[in-house]
């Protein structure tokens, strides 16, 4: 704005020195510029500097106009002031005033005392109030908005929190609600999860304590019982009650015998000392064992093990003759008198695969995914005519695992139980 006045300025003050050829006219009289400047074609530009305390050619001056001059500082072409005189602290640019291509003045503006004008000022604090109120109606309408949002959002999050307490002091039990399928959704969800698979576990754990607590009191109950007759007198040491004794605690030493193979093996601590092997022959070996005892139950036992299979696998060899026997002891226990079992070994997508099937009594569907479990068994009342603890085919699934392979349970064609083991193969005989 100061530009285009000074340009305005400048050619009122080019065409009044043209005029008069010098600058005396300002020097004897200068309101006679000022009016000339304010009768010019662009008086509308200079209607404020005229209002701003300068009287216009109309009007009688005022005393306090009189003592009012236009902010307007005019130097000759050697720069000595005709009009207004520059403050030395202010740097102020001037326009030169050009006539016929020479320099004949200078005319430069004084830095406003107010920036704005009064109209602008106006506009500005109309625009900062009614800012003032769209910030204020924004903040209320993100209050009133927000508030049940966060209320919303911090429901499902104080009732986790809630059930996290109650997991942690021991209520398995505890469930969250699912109210949405977002990401506090998923969360709830996981929670449930958690939850339930901590109260199978805290129920197996409890279960585990109790059956390890029933398995230990019976031989210890019969122990007891039978030598406090012998101390009593009521029987005598017989050879029978030395060996009813003695078998008493072979079993309890077999039973702690387990445990201990478990904690073992849960802890990693269980020794593995693998090598490369012919599993056929591990296979052969644990059969030979129980070919007598098969035949003096009257179980026909089938083997069908090629003489060419020679399936090399990287295994420990002792514990894979502890698999085998305890999987053929099993099949020994629990299959009916004159009844048969099968045992194969063949190849099957470079894994060795093992099979021990063997006919009634077989074993509901529901329960064999319970098979391998610790301390588990068909029967319910845990009878010790039955045989062991349940702990067998635990171990043989801890053996199985530790040489990466899988064993599983499936129904019998024989009417009995199906195990299946396979093991990966690390070369075979060419």
């Amino acid at each position: 704005m100061q530009e285009g006045r000074l340009s305005e300025i400048s050619e009122s003050l080019e065409s009044a020195y043209a005029e008069h050829r010098n600058w005396d006219f300002i020097k004897d009289n200068p309101m006679f510029w000022f009016k000339s400047l304010i009768d010019t074609k662009h008086n509308d530009k200079f209607n404020t500097i005229a209002k701003s305390g300068v009287p216009s050619p109309s009007q009688p001056p005022h005393k306090e106009q009189k003592r009012q001059r236009l902010p307007l500082i005019v130097l000759d072409a050697a720069k000595k002031p005709l009009y207004g005189s520059p403050p030395e602290e202010i740097d102020i640019s001037f326009k030169p005033i050009l006539h016929n291509n020479e320099t004949v003045g200078y005319v430069g503006l004084l830095p406003p005392k107010e920036f704005l004008h009064p109209k602008q000022k106006e506009f500005l604090s109309q625009q900062k109030s009614a800012l003032i109120l769209a910030v204020f109606g924004m903040i209320l309408v993100v209050v009133i908005f927000s508030l049940p949002i966060a209320k919303h959002l911090t429901r499902p999050v104080k009732s986790l929190t809630a059930a996290t307490r109650e997991l942690a002091s021991g209520n398995y039990s505890i469930r969250v609600p699912v109210t949405s399928s977002d990401e506090l959704g998923q969360l709830a969800c996981d929670f449930n999860s958690m939850a339930s698979a901590i109260e199978k576990y805290e129920k197996a754990r409890r279960q585990w304590i109790a059956d390890i607590s029933h398995e230990l009191r019976t031989p210890l109950s019969v122990l007891r019982g039978e030598i406090e007759a012998l101390l009593d007198g009521v029987r005598s040491a017989t050879p029978e009650a030395i060996r009813s004794l003695n078998a008493e605690v072979l079993r309890l030493n077999r039973l702690v015998e387990d445990l201990y193979q478990l904690a073992l093996s849960d802890l990693g601590a269980l020794n593995y000392h693998k090598k490369e092997l012919n599993l056929s022959d591990v296979l052969k070996d644990s059969i030979d064992l129980y070919r007598e005892e098969f035949s003096h139950k009257g179980i026909k036992l089938t083997t069908n093990i090629s003489k060419e299979t020679g399936l090399f696998i990287f295994a420990d060899g002792e514990r894979l003759h502890q698999l085998f026997v305890n999987l053929l002891e099993n099949s020994l226990k629990y299959t009916d008198f004159g009844g048969e079992v099968v045992v194969r070994l063949f190849k099957q997508n470079n894994q060795a695969v093992v099979e021990i099937e063997d006919s009634a009594p077989g074993v509901p569907r529901e329960d064999l995914t319970k098979l391998f479990d610790r301390l588990y068994r068909v029967e319910g009342s845990r009878s010790r005519a039955t045989g062991g603890a349940g702990l067998g085919l635990a171990i043989c699934k801890n053996i199985v695992e530790a040489h990466e392979g899988s064993i599983l349970a499936y129904p019998s064609s024989l009417g009995g139980l199906l195990i299946r083991i396979a093991l990966p193969v690390v070369r075979e005989n060419p």
